[in-house]
């Protein structure tokens, strides 16, 4: 019987907003297991690595050549007979290595019923007939976007950036504030849905302007950024802004208008959170969220699916109409957009492990298809082992060397290295490291069952 431990060669996207060259995470980790046929080129920008089986870019077995899907369908123990027949017999999640150079559209994922309708209506711009929530976790600085601003913010921006407010109009902006103002902080249902939809018709009102109307505010709004940098967006009754100061909004509008000149995306920033990452920060978007990811490098892991609705900083296909009416138009401060780690008690570490201040932490989003776990062994000869779970996982190194072990098969670990360990099977990785070089993993996750209450922490 095959032992549950697979090396995978992982794939990698060129899209325009890729980083290039050698400065592409996603490129390096491809490189370490590369095909004949690939090598990377110092000019061409490197946007994804993919891990998993989706038929866009299926990961493959190292020794073999099939693809997983191949292996999990032939063999469903691999990922437990209750997973693979829940989810069709693929993998439920896609876990990625994103490397960002210049902003990703603003978009959102469709839930699953809407997802079924794009698919069966528009199948080439709507591939899956899945939903995609997603988790993104930085192992570079990262700045995105990610749900809608606190009302008051939005208020702010609208009274303090003239543009802004001549693009959704005056009158828009007036009964917008009149109706927020005062209630953005309520939990009374009533309330908090007057409130969505004020917000859902002033961005639709937004998202629906002119292409001429939207490059002539865009022009006022680069030169005020420009020539004014250290009042940009303020006001006299308020001076709070996010980011936190004049001159980092000015320098991020300047810059996304390089990226994408004259885009409505400009405006949406004013309406969306702005989000920082620092390594091993992680933040959490549910299936109708809107979002983009402006630069850095992430580790993602989602639902198994390619749908995006799209609706600014980009020149793929824009779908407004359907952008604005999914979208649930909640809207939160940023820490409440971020996922926060916990412990993760499952692994268990040896004494050299204990002893140089080694772990694994949790990162658990509230739905069924995938959980992540990072590893940080501090110190050669640390271990962690993983007890077997009713389901299945993918490692990837992203710092360091070891060694990982399922039965009686052990493998080599190098910075990029990707494997796919079967369900049930105990799993032991050991840092090899000279000195204190941290040996860092990241796994992907899915189980069902009763286990889940233990391990994921929720039903």
């Amino acid at each position: 019987m095959q032992v549950p431990l697979i090396r995978l060669q992982c794939g990698v996207n060129s899209y325009d907003w890729g980083k290039v060259g050698q400065q592409s995470l996603a490129a390096k980790y491809a490189a370490t297991t590369a095909g004949p046929d690939f090598s990377i080129e110092a000019e061409r920008p490197y946007a994804e690595l993919w891990m998993g089986t989706h038929p866009s870019l299926p990961s493959r077995d190292v020794a073999t050549d099939r693809t997983l899907l191949d292996l999990v369908q032939d063999n469903r123990a691999l990922m437990s007979i209750e997973i693979s027949e829940k989810y069709g017999g693929k993998l439920p999640f896609l876990f990625k290595v994103l490397s960002i150079r210049k902003a990703l559209s603003i978009q959102a994922h469709p839930n699953k019923k809407l997802a079924e309708e794009l698919h069966a209506r528009d199948p080439r711009n709507y591939p899956d007939d899945n939903h995609k929530p997603e988790m993104a976790i930085a192992l570079t600085p990262f700045e995105g976007l990610c749900g809608f601003r606190p009302l008051s913010e939005i208020v702010h921006f609208l009274n303090a950036v003239a543009p802004l407010r001549s693009l959704v109009g005056c009158q828009a902006a007036e009964e917008f504030e009149t109706i927020v103002t005062g209630s953005e902080y309520s939990e009374d249902p009533a309330v908090l849905g007057r409130n969505k939809d004020a917000l859902r018709a002033i961005f639709t009102s937004l998202m629906q302007s002119s292409h001429e109307a939207v490059e002539e505010a865009a022009k006022d709004l680069v030169a005020a950024a420009e020539s004014s940098p250290e009042t940009f967006a303020v006001s006299a009754t308020s001076l709070s802004t996010n980011p936190s100061t004049p001159e980092q909004l000015a320098a991020v509008i300047t810059r996304l208008n390089g990226q994408f000149p004259g885009d409505v995306g400009l405006f949406v920033f004013f309406f969306l959170n702005y989000v920082q990452l620092e390594p091993g920060e992680a933040m959490f978007l549910k299936a109708d969220d809107v979002h983009a990811y402006i630069s850095g490098d992430i580790i993602e892991c989602m639902a198994s699916s390619d749908n995006v609705v799209r609706a600014g900083f980009t020149p793929k296909y824009k779908d407004v109409d359907t952008l604005t009416r999914m979208l649930t138009y909640s809207y939160a401060p940023i820490e409440e957009q971020k996922l926060q780690p916990t412990d993760y008690p499952y692994a268990i570490l040896n004494v050299p492990a204990y002893s140089s201040g080694s772990e694994s932490v949790l990162y658990d989003p509230p739905i069924d298809e995938f959980s992540v776990v990072k590893t940080d062994l501090k110190r050669g000869g640390a271990k962690a082992t993983f007890d077997g779970i009713p389901g299945p996982s993918i490692f990837i190194c992203t710092h360091g060397e070891g060694k990982i072990r399922v039965g009686n098969k052990t493998e080599e670990v190098k910075e990029g290295y990707v494997f796919f360990v079967g369900a049930n099977a105990e799993c032991i990785i050991e840092s090899t490291a000279s000195g204190e070089d941290v040996f860092t993993t990241y796994k992907a996750f899915c189980e069902l069952g009763a286990g889940e209450v233990l391990v994921n922490g929720h039903l």
